[in-house]
């Protein structure tokens, strides 16, 4: 039985955003600013708060290179 891509999964095999290397630490990227929306954070892109919830609009800003992180050397073994 085929299976329906849903839009984070489409997300995840066309990683562009900057500085990821792979999409195990895109999710942790937009998990991390998805806690801070939930706390208050104001969204760092150009979306309706109330139409999306605060894990797609944590995922489109870190794939437009909205969110600013660094990798450790450890974190990259």
């Amino acid at each position: 039985m085929p299976t329906k891509n849903t839009d984070l999964e489409s997300a995840l095999e066309e990683i562009q955003a900057p500085e990821v290397d792979s999409k195990y630490r895109l999710i942790i990227l937009a998990a991390k600013r998805s806690k801070q929306l939930q706390r208050g954070a104001r969204p760092r892109i150009e979306i309706d708060p109330v139409k999306h919830k605060p894990t797609r609009i944590a995922l489109e800003e870190v794939m437009r290179g909205k969110v600013n992180f660094t990798v450790n050397d450890e974190d990259k073994e």
